[in-house]
């Protein structure tokens, strides 16, 4: 089966070694390139700065990566235009006022509420 999101190149930017393995798992079953994971606001910042990276389809972002917000990097992100989703324990309230109508999935998520997410953000639709 051919999934709507097959063939995207998605970042992840996520500190917790078990949940980014989960993340890459998740996103190689539905056909997506993992990159990453990336465990810093600094080293994702530099990541997309590198004017040799390839395309970018979308990120999943988890909001506090080893205690700083992510919330730089979802500026770089929507600077470039790419849709990305947030990834948190306290879901979207916890997010400030800019962010909370921002695709967002709780901690603990499910395969397919990042499927969900994603797919928003990118605009596609499950077929």
């Amino acid at each position: 089966m051919n999934h709507p999101l097959n063939g995207r190149r998605i970042l992840i930017v996520e500190d917790e070694s078990l949940v980014a393995m989960l993340l890459e798992t998740i996103l190689e079953d539905m056909g997506c390139t993992p990159v990453g994971p990336i465990a810093s606001v600094a080293e994702a910042l530099a990541l997309l700065s590198d004017p040799g990276l390839e395309g970018i389809d979308a990120a999943l972002l988890d909001v506090n990566v080893a205690g700083h917000e992510v919330f730089p990097v979802a500026e770089a992100l929507a600077t470039r235009g790419t849709p990305f989703v947030f990834s948190t324990g306290y879901g979207q309230g916890g997010l400030p006022d800019r962010w909370r109508d921002h695709p967002t999935i709780q901690k603990p998520f499910t395969e397919a509420a990042v499927q969900q997410a994603l797919m928003n953000a990118v605009g596609v639709a499950n077929v």
